[in-house]
């Protein structure tokens, strides 16, 4: 009977609030303080880099730098004025093809497939087929895209070592991040968006191109200004796929060379180091001026459609 009472007095002792208070006090200062030292140190790492490579970079450009040709051979002469005109010309492609088939595919399968969903007929597993194929698409390496365009478009289709199979190949890769982004884009536009479009008396394609994509227009910039940073700084994509020629593309099936597998080639295949350095300085700066761009562009399309 004793030992009851006592252990009764022990599970009902009160405890101390003020002491409480400052256990949990310390824990949050802890967390804080480990999140601060992983900014930190992530920050740290990023200027490092940046600054390394910009600080040596920048001693190797000037003018003739900038718009001479690279010189053939391993030498690593010359400048790199036909990799920034190919890079210009891939993206361009690469967009002008992936952007309308990622942004259909977003549209419908977020304004065509709502009924559909998890339903189990044909439909409904071909909606799950098609999001899983994008989920997985997402995760593959480069390479293989790389691999996938030298079969299919290089060397089935007879495309060649050239713009057209770089291009292809290009828009293979970034499709899925194009999908993704406008998906989710199109997901935060309100329902009484649409509900409100449709009581007016507009039909669900006038509804979809007049209300729903302007609206989710910042969300989809952003992921197409992405898609241009990702192919801008590929490389094993178009190693095995655009040729690696130093000249000017005359068409849209002549070989050429971007400036990141200008990078590469220049650390690999010759001792010009410091022209590698300068071409990466440069692609670091393109870089940054896109995600400056997406933070611009996101701000000024949200103030515009939200009225303000």
């Amino acid at each position: 009977m004793i030992k009851d009472i006592s252990l009764a007095r022990k599970q009902t002792r009160v405890i101390d609030p003020a002491k409480n208070l400052h256990q949990r006090q310390l824990k949050q200062r802890i967390a804080f303080a480990l999140i601060w030292l992983a900014g930190i140190i992530a920050i740290t790492a990023l200027l490092f880099i940046v600054g390394y490579m910009v600080s040596n970079g920048f001693k190797v450009i000037n003018l003739e730098f900038l718009t001479t040709r690279p010189a053939g051979g391993v030498s690593g002469k010359g400048g790199i004025s036909t990799t920034i005109v190919t890079t210009i010309y891939l993206v361009l492609l690469t967009i002008t093809i992936a952007a309308p088939l990622g942004i259909g595919t977003a549209v419908f399968m977020v304004e065509y497939t709502t009924e559909y969903a998890g339903k189990k007929n044909l439909v409904g597993y071909l909606i799950n087929l098609i999001r899983t194929s994008v989920e997985i698409l997402a995760g593959v390496p480069s390479i293989i895209f790389g691999l996938f365009g030298f079969a299919v478009f290089v060397s089935y289709m007879k495309l060649k070592f050239s713009l057209l199979s770089a291009g292809l190949s290009g828009a293979c890769l970034v499709l899925p991040l194009i999908i993704r982004t406008t998906e989710e884009a199109l997901l935060t536009v309100p329902k009484s968006y649409r509900e409100g479009s449709l009581a007016l008396g507009t039909t669900k394609w006038q509804m979809i191109f007049g209300v729903v994509l302007p609206s989710a227009l910042p969300g989809i910039i952003t992921g197409i200004v992405l898609s241009v940073g990702r192919v801008i700084a590929e490389t094993a994509v178009f190693w095995v796929t655009l040729g690696g020629s130093y000249r000017l593309p005359k068409n849209l099936l002549s070989s050429g060379r971007t400036m990141a597998l200008h990078v590469y080639m220049l650390a690999s295949e010759t001792t010009a180091f410091d022209k590698a350095l300068g071409t990466s300085a440069i692609l670091i700066v393109i870089i940054i001026l896109l995600n400056l761009a997406i933070n611009i562009s996101s701000k000024q399309f949200s103030k515009k459609f939200s009225g303000k």
